[in-house]
């Protein structure tokens, strides 16, 4: 037996439960992984026109979320695990989108964007898990969807998106990574946090990785990224503390990070 790629992967996307979605994936990403996948010749993607978490997350605008300067109570806690669990479970459709909108690629563009999926799955487990120990869950607090507005202004563009959200806005977890874990030190039994934290790092470095490797395969010769900022000024932040060693890591170069830092958008 052999699944349609596309067709499966537009039921996983549109998912709106999260056990759902997962195991749904669990079950294609062994089938692709077993070359028992078939791509469809002439399938036209839907426009997601809501995110798949509308159903069971508030969404608010990013001004309007109280973030916790410090974890002083568990509620506190909560809050910042639950909106590092919400860009987790954003990344996964992130990635299971970049799969399912750009059709005519080369299997390894697929291979390495369900890999993301698979490792970004794990991530979210983890939080929620994390999450659930604690007395909540996913869902229980405000989220934006930031994230989910970038990838539909870039679904008409595979450089773009490449540029835009995985090279680009992924980058920028791995600069809050390090001033996050700083924060959870201030809690008594915070290693395992900590230790999702290190494992979510070492993965999305790989991850802009990709990012980075098709980006530079996929835009035109006279695609800049400087410029590809400047023409989503909207969801890049104005300022920035670049890391620097994860991000030369992921694919940047220093004289690159170095115009980055620089930038006035």
């Amino acid at each position: 037996m052999k699944l349609y790629f596309f067709k499966t992967l537009e039921t996983i996307l549109f998912s709106t439960k999260p056990e759902d979605k997962i195991s749904r994936f669990s079950d294609f990403y062994e089938y692709f992984l077993s070359n028992k996948v078939i791509f469809e010749e002439g399938f036209i993607p839907k426009v997601q026109t809501l995110p798949s978490y509308a159903g069971f997350c508030q969404i608010l605008h990013p001004t309007r979320i109280s973030r916790p300067k410090a974890p002083t109570s568990t509620i506190a806690l909560a809050k910042i695990i639950h909106s590092i669990a919400h860009i987790e479970y954003s990344a996964i459709d992130l990635a299971l989108d970049a799969s399912y909108r750009f059709k005519g690629m080369d299997k390894q563009y697929y291979a390495d964007w369900l890999e993301v999926a698979s490792e970004e799955i794990k991530h979210f487990t983890l939080l929620n898990t994390s999450l659930q120990e604690l007395g909540f869950s996913y869902g229980d607090f405000p989220v934006h969807q930031n994230l989910f507005d970038a990838m539909r202004a870039t679904d008409h563009s595979i450089s773009h998106r490449m540029g835009l959200v995985h090279r680009a806005l992924e980058a920028n977890g791995l600069d809050a990574n390090p001033f996050v874990i700083q924060k959870l030190n201030q809690v008594r039994h915070k290693d395992n946090i900590t230790q999702i934290l290190d494992l979510i790092l070492k993965d999305e470095i790989n991850h802009v990785g990709k990012g980075d490797k098709w980006w530079k395969l996929t835009k035109s010769s006279d695609e800049d990224f400087l410029m590809l900022l400047k023409g989503y000024v909207r969801f890049v932040p104005s300022l920035r503390t670049l890391n620097i060693d994860a991000r030369i890591k992921a694919g940047y170069s220093l004289e690159e990070l170095e115009k980055i830092q620089n930038l006035a958008l």
